[in-house]
């Protein structure tokens, strides 16, 4: 049986914070391995169109943010488009997810850092990338403030996370898979009992797209945008910190 949220600290707090970073070392040796599987592999295809999102072409060389990055897959997605010269900052608060991470390029660096208080000074990154990570924190509106203030003035932030289908029959089946067929995968798998009930009730309880493309917009970022792949079940966001 599912998990419920009473079980879950999906509401925040401090056991969130500790739950995260829990499941998250428990799991972090088939993280990858399970994310290809879960997904079908279209996460790999969904990173790619978002760094084609990211405009790093205006500056090639510039140092990049990979916030809530795990295993580094965003940045490494990042670091191998060809003309890329740049840097990649990994930060994370799950140091083993990093370390399994560290060896996809040397363009990356790994930071152990929380989102919510990042070790940077303002403005100080060209681009940032989140994949799959807001719906983890704490609290959300935070962690996008904290991201506006580490960004310069004119980049982009892409955000990929968990949405929910529209249309009926395919929310249906969407639900069944997410809730039923997902989590005994991943407990076959990864050996943790919770870790992938995790995933859709943590997914169930964060903003729809259009709330949190308000709520980019409320933190600074403007010609924010959002798009809906396989019918819902992933959106990405894309928003342009303010110039000053």
């Amino acid at each position: 049986m599912l998990a419920s949220d009473r079980q879950l600290p999906v509401s925040g707090g401090p056991e969130k914070r500790a739950y995260v970073r829990d499941i998250f070392t428990a799991i972090a040796p088939t993280y990858d391995r399970l994310n290809r599987i879960i997904s079908f592999r279209l996460d790999q295809g969904w990173r790619r169109y978002a760094v084609a999102r990211l405009g790093w072409e205006r500056k090639p060389e510039g140092i990049y943010l990979d916030l809530c990055a795990g295993t580094l897959d965003f940045g490494a997605t990042l670091a191998g488009q060809p003309g890329f010269r740049g840097r990649i900052v990994g930060a994370d608060f799950v140091r083993p997810m990093l370390q399994l991470g560290r060896h996809k390029s040397p363009r990356l660096a790994p930071v152990n850092a929380d989102a919510l208080g990042l070790p940077f000074p303002d403005s100080s990154f060209d681009g940032a990338m989140v994949g799959w990570g807001f719906r983890n924190l704490v609290a959300l509106d935070p962690g996008l403030e904290e991201t506006a203030r580490v960004l310069k003035p004119g980049s982009r932030l892409v955000i990929l996370e968990m949405a929910m289908p529209t249309n009926a029959v395919l929310r249906a089946g969407y639900q069944f898979y997410f809730r039923r067929v997902m989590p005994l995968i991943g407990r076959l798998i990864s050996k943790h009992t919770t870790a992938y009930s995790w995933l859709p009730e943590s997914a169930r309880v964060f903003p729809a797209p259009p709330e949190l493309a308000r709520r980019m917009k409320a933190h600074g970022f403007v010609d924010v945008y959002y798009k809906l792949f396989m019918g819902g079940v992933c959106a990405l966001h894309v928003g342009t910190k303010r110039e000053e």
